[in-house]
């Protein structure tokens, strides 16, 4: 049986159509986000988890959100499915010229440092223009400083972040009021970003291993405690920390 995107898409008009689902006809782009949001971690899950089937199902939700949000708009006449296709085609061609024209980029830093100005002539008007504000925030200022550093805001070398981490965390140890606490945490992240960026380390991916290794070494402490008939409250911190370093020994 051969499926295409005519298909999908009659089904969703049928879905939002007065005979069609009646909880699909109450959805809006807004409700609909979380939803978006859902479909693309999941996506991100099959991809880190390499599992080709979940990764298959996974891209068909997400493909359905980008259906259901064009058929939401063709139903009050601003764009349809078919106007998505097109600008994104069109876009991908006039962002490529060295595949689509002559221009001769080489390298991949060719293509970086070109991109930009690929989209001032799309009529792009600042540098940081275009950066999600709903982006997590760790990935959020990994994007403002590599945008700000292809225009020469940027350390000479990675000595200058690492001191300014250095700064920002005896500046977050001093701070006393809790709106002075919170910016100098927030100047401390940043500053860590600014570290993992001119390492070529992706911030997100770095904290996610960490959460990951620390979701490990504390189900060791509390599957260790419990073999014992205990529980967590009732183990001290120096019996918690006993195991964790057991744990990180194990190779947790």
């Amino acid at each position: 049986m051969v499926i295409d995107m005519k298909e999908l898409l009659e089904v969703m008009d049928k879905l939002l159509s007065p005979e069609g689902c009646p909880w699909d006809r109450e959805q809006t782009h807004e409700s609909l986000t979380r939803y978006m949001i859902e479909e693309t971690y999941e996506t991100i899950d099959a991809i880190k988890e390499n599992d080709m089937d979940k990764l298959r199902e996974e891209l068909g939700d997400l493909l359905l959100q980008v259906v259901f949000h064009s058929k939401l708009a063709e139903n009050k006449s601003f764009f349809t499915f078919d106007d998505v296709v097109k600008t994104v085609t069109e876009k991908m061609i006039s962002r490529h010229p060295h595949v689509f024209s002559n221009m001769n980029l080489s390298t991949s830093d060719d293509v970086m440092q070109n991109w930009e100005e690929f989209k001032k002539k799309e009529g792009k008007k600042t540098t940081l223009e275009g950066i999600p504000n709903t982006l997590p925030a760790l990935m959020r200022a990994e994007k403002m400083q590599t945008k700000a550093s292809r225009v020469g805001f940027d350390w000479p070398d990675v000595n200058g972040a690492v001191e300014k981490v250095i700064e920002e965390a005896k500046e977050l140890s001093q701070a006393n009021n809790e709106d002075e606490i919170i910016e100098e945490t927030g100047d401390l992240l940043f500053a860590v970003v600014n570290i993992a960026r001119m390492k070529n380390v992706d911030p997100e991916k770095a904290l996610q291993r960490c959460n990951d290794k620390f979701l490990r070494r504390f189900n060791y402490i509390e599957q260790k405690i419990k073999a014992n008939g205990n529980s967590l409250t009732d183990a001290t911190l120096q019996d918690m920390d006993f195991l964790w370093d057991e744990a990180k020994t194990n190779g947790l």
